[in-house]
């Protein structure tokens, strides 16, 4: 039987307090692309999304979108490389490790609002 609904990849909504640290963190540090922002009005809050390879975020001001402290779990392949492309920036707000675990390599990255990145390289069987 085939099914009639076709779903595509979750795009995870993270809650952001600092528009400014949250762009140098996502865009400068991560190297992100800013695909797009929206305000309804100029003083209202934020909602944008970004993207890196086949990794999209939305990141919003609005109350009641995401929870701080969310974790988002981001497979990567390449996870050495990322790590020392990272490192070399001397980011003053974070110097990622990569530990191993059962199922691959991780390294976990907190934002400025607390949520966490988890790049996960999984192990190959």
């Amino acid at each position: 039987m085939t099914d009639p609904v076709s779903l595509s990849a979750p795009i995870p909504v993270l809650r952001m307090f600092d528009v400014d640290r949250t762009r140098a963190f996502y865009l400068d540090f991560l190297g992100f692309a800013l695909d797009w922002e929206h305000r309804f009005e100029p003083d209202l809050p934020l909602y944008m999304q970004v993207s890196r390879s086949g990794a999209t975020l939305h990141l919003s001001e609005h109350h009641g979108d995401g929870s701080p402290g969310a974790v988002v779990f981001v497979p990567i392949v390449g996870i050495e490389a990322f790590r020392d492309a990272l490192l070399a920036k001397g980011y003053a707000y974070a110097r990622p490790g990569v530990e191993t675990a059962p199922w691959g390599r991780e390294m976990t990255i907190a934002d400025p609002s607390g949520n966490r990145l988890r790049f996960c390289e999984r192990r190959k069987a």
